[in-house]
């Protein structure tokens, strides 16, 4: 059992920043971040595998997030810039045990975080 533990979430203007971080409890496969906003599916945000030899984000964020992580510290972060409202959702942190996904089939999940951007 891997827990995982998100802070950073908070109320920002659009166009401001924000960054997410997530400690795990553990070592997995690979880490991600996914939002989920009222009314709507969870949604895949951004992944990286802990060997660094693969990254993946959303279309509607590349180029605005930036995933990262420090491994000794089993912590990874989600770096948020030019925020929009359409940005505001619960997001949550996720580790996968084997195998690479871009989808919610994550083994492990953290509580989540609010994000909220405003107008």
């Amino acid at each position: 059992q891997v827990h995982l533990v998100e802070s950073g979430g908070g109320s920002v203007q659009a166009g401001g920043s924000l960054r997410l971080s997530c400690v795990a409890s553990g070592r997995t496969y690979a880490m991600g971040w996914f939002r989920q906003a009222p009314g709507k599916e969870r949604e895949f945000v951004a992944a990286f595998t802990w060997s660094g030899s693969t990254t993946a984000y959303a279309g509607s964020v590349k180029g605005r997030f930036t995933i990262s992580r420090v491994n000794a510290e089993n912590t990874a972060y989600l770096q948020m810039n030019s925020l929009k409202v359409d940005d505001t959702a619960v997001y949550y942190c996720a580790a996968r045990a084997a195998g690479w996904r871009t989808t919610v089939e994550y083994d492990y999940w953290g509580q989540g975080t609010q994000v909220i951007v405003s107008s």
